[in-house]
């Protein structure tokens, strides 16, 4: 089949090391095999490393690889993600973290459809990208700088506020292995570490700026399938309560479901949801903010303007950074919790792992597990928000315990053995905001996740609350695979999952979408099809990095600790059922018993 638009089949490389760029050619078959960013990615990624199989996730050998997608930049509701994918320096596997905004669309704009970036500079740098202009220089004066301030400088000293700026805060300089990568200011690449690797790398910046049209073969059917799109969202029910409160408006509906995660996952309902929840944002919600060609606006610009946090300002929370730093610590002052998300976006650090672990040493220290010499002299307790900040800012420049916790799960496990049990994880990525012992589906979501327990690959929950135990096993696997499938493919389109996920657009208007763009006929299950493979392709990574069955589960305590108060108060996970799941999902994988692909030994 030949690719008639839709891509601009280009990938710029870039050697920090030699301080040199090149441009590589991409074919047809190579660019619908994998469909673009997140699938492009992952192979590169695996192609290097077949070839440096032994390297080291903060060495100069291991690459991080930065792709939009085919349907990125084009007219139809949130086309503006970006995927970053490396070896993840948190967990020692596979990474990947998605970012919305307009860097991507930039760079697709600049001419190239990925970024390819490997080696170490000498000293911290920055590269610059106009069109086909390259240049690395120097960073220097931004080192030490806030995202915020050093994207802001950034602009100023290239003299173009219109330039696409991806930064990392101290945080990523300091190698915390869970920093992110930011841009306009709150959009982040949050998710396992990506930040550390720019740092290890001395990359303090990537600036873009683009001046080309982006190739679309049938306008008009991309306009009508556009229109189509934007018309279905525009009258939904929950259209204006989306633009309100975003994804805020989800802590009720999860809470009442007894899905919270509350004081470290020792509980999954919150007496005080109302104090954090999206009708409490509104009171400081100062305006909106969307990716690009984005009608939902899910960003909500908050400002506090009296008490002890006053002059605080920062886009969101979302329902992740609100759970971690509300309920899971047990604070009940949203100012505190509006406090930890500026402080997270500017010392670039992700609010899901930082407000998991701070969770667990507030939990520890309850257990007399920690005591306050290993807290370098802090006394902690659930609903302290000082006490988070605090430690928020230890995490970020590794001062003190905050130096123990910058490694993550396994840094902590390594120091202190008797935390294992309290941590929430999978395959050594902290747990995302929704609880696994309410429902196997979600369970199996996070042991499967390519990338650890994060919900990005599979948000079952829903199906689970609505059905309860009214449904088969088999369509419990089989509704996760999908998730697994549909909700990747979008991370490859370069398309956010959220009009889909939550306000159900119809996932088959994405093949009508490609179709335009591209002039390729694929339809959805042609799209699904090569998902699956790019989901085998991730696996693969996995198992040559030591990834096997004994890796597939989600936290010990989802088997142990049973849900205190709520809904589901004394549930908690059986065993033997999720044994059972796994083994099916293994089987309609096409994976061997220990999880291994079919397709590695080829």
């Amino acid at each position: 089949m030949e690719i008639k638009g839709g891509y601009t089949k280009k990938i710029l490389n870039i050697d920090l090391t030699k301080g040199k760029s090149v441009v590589t050619d991409v074919d047809d078959e190579f660019a619908l095999k994998y469909i673009g960013g997140r699938g492009w990615d992952a192979k590169i990624v695996l192609d290097n490393l077949m070839e440096h199989p032994d390297l080291k996730p903060l060495g100069p050998e291991n690459i991080i690889v930065i792709a939009p997608g085919p349907l990125s930049g084009l007219y139809l509701p949130a086309s503006g993600k970006n995927s970053f994918i490396s070896i993840s320096p948190l967990t020692g596997i596979y990474g990947d973290s998605s970012m919305g905004g307009l860097f991507g669309v930039e760079l697709r704009q600049a001419g190239y459809d990925a970024l390819v970036i490997k080696g170490r500079a000498d000293a911290l740098s920055m590269i610059c990208i106009d069109d086909g202009d390259i240049d690395i220089k120097s960073a220097s004066a931004y080192a030490g700088k806030t995202s915020s301030d050093t994207e802001r400088a950034v602009k100023e000293d290239l003299g173009d506020i219109e330039t696409r700026v991806a930064v990392i805060g101290p945080a990523g300089e300091n190698l915390v292995k869970f920093a992110c990568i930011n841009t306009e200011w709150s959009r982040n690449a949050g998710r396992t570490g990506m930040g550390a690797i720019f740092g290890s790398k001395n990359l303090k910046a990537v600036a873009v700026r683009g001046s080309h049209d982006l190739p679309v073969h049938d306008m008009d059917a991309l306009i009508n399938a556009g229109d189509r799109a934007f018309d279905y969202l525009k009258s939904h029910d929950l259209f204006e309560l989306w633009q309100q409160q975003g994804l805020m408006s989800v802590i009720d509906y999860i809470n009442t479901a007894g899905a919270m995660p509350t004081h470290n996952f020792n509980d999954a309902h919150f007496d005080g949801a109302d104090t954090i929840n999206g009708d409490t944002m509104l009171k400081y919600k100062i305006g909106d903010t969307a990716c690009f060609c984005c009608p939902m606006s899910c960003g909500n610009i908050c400002l506090v303007k009296e008490g002890k946090y006053a002059g605080t300002v920062t886009e969101n929370p979302e329902y992740e950074t609100a759970c971690m730093f509300g309920s899971n610590v047990g604070v009940t002052d949203f100012t505190a919790i509006l406090r930890a998300n500026m402080l997270c976006d500017d010392l670039g650090i992700d609010t899901i792992s930082t407000g998991n672990l701070i969770a667990v040493l507030i939990d520890g220290y309850e257990q007399g597990i920690l005591n306050r010499d290993d807290l370098d002299g802090m006394t902690l307790k659930w609903g302290d928000g000082d006490s988070v900040h605090e430690l928020i800012e230890k995490i970020a420049y590794r001062k003190g315990i905050g130096n123990i916790v910058a490694d993550g799960t396994y840094g902590l496990i390594k120091h202190f053995p008797d935390l294992k049990n309290l941590i929430s994880h999978t395959k050594g990525l902290e747990m995302t905001a929704y609880d696994a012992r309410i429902g196997v589906t979600m369970a199996l979501g996070y042991g499967t996740s390519d990338i650890g327990a994060h919900h990005t690959r599979a948000w079952p929950l829903a199906k689970e609350i609505e059905l309860g135990s009214n449904w088969t096993l088999d369509e419990r696997v089989d509704l996760v695979i999908y998730h697994q499938t549909v909700r990747p493919l979008f991370d490859c389109l370069g398309v956010c999952r959220l009009p889909w996920i939550e306000l159900g657009l119809d996932e088959h208007i994405y093949a009508d979408l490609f179709a335009a763009a591209t002039g390729v006929p694929l339809t959805l299950e042609d799209m699904f099809e090569r998902s699956s493979h790019i989901y085998d392709l991730t696996r693969t990574i996995n198992v040559k990095l030591g990834v096997g069955r004994k890796d597939d589960y989600p936290s010990e305590r989802a088997f142990t600790t049973p849900i205190k108060t709520g809904p589901h108060a004394g549930e908690l996970l059986d065993r033997e059922y999720f044994e059972s799941a796994l083994t099916l999902y293994y089987k309609k994988r096409g994976w061997d018993e220990n999880g291994v692909p079919t397709t590695f030994t080829a």
